[in-house]
């Protein structure tokens, strides 16, 4: 027999003891869990969002309704917050589910059930049920809510106009590590996340093989970042740094060179390695006296201590808040010194060649390039033009060097008697590379 959501409800009744009449807020939400974790592997999707709207929003979009649905009257009174964890759970159980499954179009709709102007409506006789409503209303004008919009946003058309929704897969790494949240949110947030970068590895693979042949229409590919046809240049700038001196044989040598160092000698040698080679040596100038400022301060009283893995990573972390954001909700100074004067690819290869000696230190990199986007979404697209640059090239640029894909540029063309290197010479040429550590 297929499982409803009317006999769930009406289940709530025996979480109330006859004593106290104080519901078992535990049990109730456990039962409801495992309800939904059931029927979203035995139903279809439609099935699964009727008994979703049966259990949580039917009742309540009635202006003529008079009586509180079986799960709200386990939270009252005064239980808000545990109605809020559950429903979240609940939600991200169904959303988990759909999106290892392939089947998050539907999410849209889940998102959309809430969207009831009736919710809004107060009920004149009945003032528990405007209780229910205000928290369901409070729900929807929350952190939580827009965060499972991200999840509708990959099938919602409408959801494009805004620049930041290009950057998605960051802000659901931001979800996927914060305990707050369900399992079920991070698991699905962790997943899609995957599913958006591998989705933007294979444009940009196909991008330049097509992009690059005679017979390839413009209309049979697609670029997949906003630089437009400037970005095979810019592919090809990127990848020419190979051999000897590429920066993945340069890290390794530094990984060997330090291992035996103090704190104070690896800040020294940290400083020299992330600055070689980099173009600007005016702007870094200025930028590098900042950063050893910035550094040199930082553990001051563990000076002597020997570089160890956990240490490689603080550091490198502490590396990467100095260049992005220090407190998580503003850019550092470093960051909008460098973007303001139009030196992304300058901040972003030195991000890259922090990540080459501490890969672990990627995670919270792309946080912090979360928090980043959130402090900026909140501007139109025309004042944010250099961030958006920095995200389309840093995009790129670790898509190129840490994903599984390997990138080589072959020379096609004989170079003239010019000295300057003629880029259009060249071809881009991609493999997969499968024992590449993601």
């Amino acid at each position: 027999m297929t499982p409803n959501s009317f006999s769930i409800s009406q289940q709530y009744s025996h979480f109330v003891t006859s004593k106290s009449r104080q519901p078992n807020v535990q049990m109730a939400q456990e039962e409801v869990y495992s309800f939904f974790v059931e029927i979203v592997k035995k139903l279809s999707p439609d099935d699964v969002l009727r008994e979703f709207k049966g259990l949580f929003i039917d009742g309540l979009d009635s202006q003529s309704a008079h009586s509180i649905p079986g799960i709200y009257s386990i939270f009252l009174k005064d239980n808000e917050q545990e109605l809020s964890n559950t429903l979240k759970r609940c939600i991200y159980i169904i959303v988990n589910n759909w999106t290892t499954n392939r089947k998050d179009k539907y999410i849209q709709e889940l998102v959309n059930l809430f969207a009831n102007e009736s919710l809004k409506v107060k009920s004149k006789n009945f003032p528990d049920v405007n209780i229910c409503k205000r928290w369901l209303d409070n729900f929807i004008n929350s952190k939580d809510y827009q965060e499972l919009k991200l999840f509708a946003g990959k099938h919602d058309e409408s959801s494009k106009g805004h620049w930041a929704n290009r950057y998605t897969s960051y802000l659901l790494i931001d979800q996927s590590v914060n305990e707050n949240n369900p399992r079920e949110q991070q698991e699905a947030a962790r997943k899609l996340s995957r599913q958006i970068k591998d989705k933007f590895k294979f444009q940009l693979a196909i991008y330049i093989a097509r992009s690059q042949s005679a017979v390839s229409s413009t209309t049979r590919y697609t670029n997949p970042s906003v630089l437009g046809d400037n970005v095979l240049h810019l592919i090809k700038a990127i990848v020419l740094k190979k051999g000897v001196f590429s920066h993945e044989n340069v890290a390794n040598i530094f990984i060997k060179q330090t291992q035996e160092q103090t704190l104070e000698e690896f800040k020294i040698s940290i400083e020299k390695y992330l600055f070689f080679s980099v173009d600007n040596q005016e702007v870094v100038e200025t930028l590098r006296r900042k950063f050893v400022e910035n550094l040199s301060l930082w553990k001051k009283d563990s000076s002597q201590e020997i570089i160890t893995k956990e240490l490689l990573l603080r550091t490198c972390n502490r590396v990467i808040d100095s260049l992005t954001t220090e407190n998580g909700k503003e850019p550092s100074s470093l960051f909008i010194l460098l973007l303001t004067q139009g030196h992304s690819l300058t901040l972003v290869i030195i991000l890259l060649k922090t990540i080459l000696i501490c890969r672990n230190s990627r995670r919270h990199l792309e946080i912090r390039i979360a928090h980043l986007i959130r402090y900026y979404e909140k501007y139109p697209e025309d004042e944010c033009k250099w961030v958006i640059n920095f995200m389309e090239v840093f995009n790129i640029t670790f898509a190129i060097y840490v994903e599984n894909v390997e990138y080589n540029l072959i020379k096609v063309e004989e170079q003239s008697s010019n000295p300057q290197l003629n880029l259009d010479g060249y071809r881009v040429f991609s493999q997969m590379k499968v024992d590449r550590q993601k």
